[in-house]
Parts: structure tokens; sequence; C-alpha cells
């Protein structure tokens, strides 16, 4: 039988308090943000903010309630969250430029309505055969630089166990959990910041050579290819964050612990995922704009926000 669940207004979200389990056994990543916000920035950052994103803190309220007085006069039929948390998600984004805000919460939800296979019922439960199979996870360690490192590992998945798409949703939801710490910024599209690729097959590099010139130049430097060579990849990781397998000192890889804590997030994730289309009744502007908004002329990154490191294990 279908799960089913109530619907719940996204205008005001209610707060979901983890469960003592996920209290106590994920301290290693901060929890989610209160309901009402309250700014958890460092001094640093609050200055690396003021200078990068235009962020002025004595301003930030102000212009989060006036994104929020737009949506409700322009897109009054959206049904998106409102809150303080959510919406400086975008504003960071698009440094704090009320229009490019607000487009780009409309193709957020647009993105989500035109891959359902991805984006319906998501949830952790769903994906769990994911996580119990070792395909991904996150190491309980930052880098020097704060950026948390996503592991995937694709050679532990085989076309018969399930369809493929099953490893997008549990890597979406793993991001989106990631983008929850105010220190991460800004919000979706996310920036990779490195891919470093570890013992992948001979062929691999082959492919790669001949689609490498048709990325984007700061796209392809990114992509870092060490094959066997971990000193390789230590100059790029440092062992310190890595665990033993992969000649780090950080102990051995734990693929349940971020297993256990999507898990435990599970309403967090239906409240925001499990409820009626959001855009039912909008009618979207003619200049919605689906590839990364690269006509605006700013940052023309694929993935934008995130910072965080990637390192595929095969």
């Amino acid at each position: 039988m279908d799960d089913q669940h109530e619907s719940i207004d996204l205008r005001s979200p209610p707060a979901v308090e983890p469960s003592p389990a996920a209290a106590a056994g994920h301290s290693w990543f901060p929890g989610p943000p209160p309901p009402i916000y309250t700014c958890t920035l460092t001094p640093e950052l609050v200055a690396k903010a003021r200078e990068e994103l235009q962020e002025k803190p004595e301003w930030r309220l102000r212009d989060v309630q006036a994104l929020r007085d737009m949506i409700l006069k322009e897109q009054p039929n959206l049904r998106t969250r409102l809150d303080d948390t959510f919406l400086l998600r975008f504003l960071r984004a698009r440094k704090f430029d009320y229009d490019r805000a607000m487009q780009l919460l409309l193709n957020y939800h647009a993105g989500r309505k035109a891959w359902p296979e991805v984006f319906q019922d998501l949830k952790p439960s769903t994906v769990k055969h994911v996580l119990d199979l070792g395909f991904l996870t996150v190491l309980p360690q930052p880098d020097p630089n704060g950026r948390y490192i996503l592991c995937l590992r694709p050679g532990k998945w085989k076309p018969n166990d399930y369809p493929f798409v099953d490893n997008v949703r549990a890597i979406y939801l793993t991001l989106e959990k990631l983008i929850q710490p105010e220190e991460t910024q800004d919000g979706f599209p996310i920036r990779i910041k490195a891919v470093n690729i570890i013992n992948e097959p001979r062929i691999f590099k082959g492919i790669f050579a001949i689609i490498k010139p048709f990325l984007k130049e700061k796209m392809a430097e990114r992509y870092i290819l060490h094959g066997s060579d971990l000193r390789s990849l230590h100059r790029n990781i440092p062992r310190s964050v890595l665990p033993e397998e992969y000649g780090g000192t950080a102990g051995q890889l734990d693929m349940c612990a971020w297993s256990r804590l999507l898990l435990d997030c599970e309403e967090e994730f239906i409240v925001e995922f499990c409820q009626p289309d959001p855009l039912e009744g909008v009618v979207l502007p003619d200049s919605m704009l689906f590839e990364g908004e690269q006509a605006s002329g700013q940052d023309d990154d694929t993935f934008r926000g995130l910072r965080s490191q990637l390192y595929y294990c095969y």
C-alpha cells in the first residue's frame, strides 16, 4: 500500500524535533536550523558574507521580509516555505538581489516538478536500499576549508540491483541535508569545488580524455583522476580526514553513520517533499530560465552554493 501523508501547510512549516537517537548519535553533523532564525555564523563568516554576498547583518531580516512580501504579492498561489532560514538560501545564492532570488526559488520548484521520478515521495526510507548497499556516505570530518566530503562508490551498484535513478534520489537527499548548516551559505544549485576520482577503470581515462575538451575549463580542472595513486589523492585531500581504506588516519570508513542520520530525518523530508505540487495554479513568467540562469551573465558554474568535495571510489 502506498504511504499516505497528511497535507501540511508549507508556508509555516512545523518544527521537526529530531528523534532521541538522532540527537544523541549525530553530534558530528549540525542539526536542522531552529524555526526562528538565529545567526550562527562566526565573525569571520559574517565578514566574508558581507564582502562576497553583500549580506549586511543589520539588514538581513529586512531583506528576507522583502522577498517574502514579493512572493506573496507576485506568486500568491506558490506553496513554498516562507521561513527566514529557507528564504535566506536564495538571497545568499543571488547576492541579495530580490528579483534573481525570486527567479531561483521558482526554478528550484520547477526543477523538482520537471523530474518527478526523482522528487516524487522523496524521503530517506525510499532509498534505504541504496544506503544499505554502501553507494554513498559523507565523511564525518570536513576538510581544513570546512568543506564536507561526499564519498560516492559507483562500483557498488549493479544494474540488476535497482534503477539508477534511486542513486540520484539518495544523492539529492544527501545534498539537501548538507546545505542545512548556515555555514554552507548558498542554496541550490550547488557548487562542487572538486571531484577526486580514485581506482577508476582504465577505460574511464580514455573516455574522460575525449569529453574533457567539451567541458568548460573551470569545470574540467575540478575533475582530478588519481588512479591507484593515493599519494596523489592526499595532495588534494589531507590524510587526517580520510578513512584508512584510502590511506587516511581518520579510522575505518563508516558507511552506516550517514545512513542513520538521513533515516532519522524522515519527518523533515516528508514536510519538504511529500506535499501537494507547490506550483499548482502558479503562472511562471516568460523569462524563466532553467539552464543555470546563464543568460544573467553571472557565475557560470554548473553547480553553485555548497562548499564540498566529492571523491569517487571504484
